[in-house]
């Protein structure tokens, strides 16, 4: 059967449900990698600017969506800085498991389908809970890459099923002196 479209999940209802002991075996996380770039330099506080993607409401994003999400800006950012040039933080992790109710659908379905009894569901992957205003992704950058890194961070915007905002946290007085903002 088809996973069913994500718009069915991005909302945040009920309880978390993040038992893993409970279930028969979970979906594995696709995020590869949560730090990616210049991890020490920026450690140490070595690049100007810091940029912020949060989002605008509370909502579930799934697993798949935070890994589109780090491809594409740790692809944008890289093409312009280089590979020591930024670093790159995704900051949730999907904890929440997601179930369905699988449904049997075409010929002789009313036989075979149990419909509602027993319903609690197989595992189809999982997703970060995030509160309005959290940050998702993170790029640390020279102020000359602050352009790109905002480019990134559009991009990585455009895959998760909220409206997101792009905050300058630290630098802002390396952007004024460049002209950048």
């Amino acid at each position: 059967m088809a996973r069913k479209p994500a718009k069915m999940y991005r909302q945040v209802k009920g309880q978390a449900y993040t038992r893993r002991e409970y279930t028969g075996g979970v979906p594995n996380n696709r995020i590869l990698r949560y730090h990616m770039g210049n991890r020490k330099a920026a450690e140490a506080g070595e690049f100007e600017v810091v940029v912020n993607l949060t989002v605008d409401n509370a909502v579930q994003i799934r697993h798949t969506a935070l890994e589109a999400a780090r491809q594409v800006s740790n692809a944008t950012i890289r093409e312009a800085a280089g590979e020591l040039g930024y670093a790159l933080r995704v900051h949730k992790y999907p904890h929440n498991i997601l179930r369905e109710n699988k449904q049997a659908t075409g010929a002789g379905a009313d036989r075979v389908s149990q419909g509602m009894r027993l319903s609690f569901g197989k595992n189809v992957g999982t997703a970060a809970r995030v509160k309005k205003n959290d940050v998702i992704v993170s790029i640390h950058t020279s102020a000359e890459f602050y352009l790109d890194a905002r480019n990134a961070l559009r991009k990585a915007g455009m895959k998760f099923p909220s409206p997101t905002h792009i905050r300058v946290v630290r630098g802002e007085e390396h952007l004024r002196v460049k002209g950048l903002i």
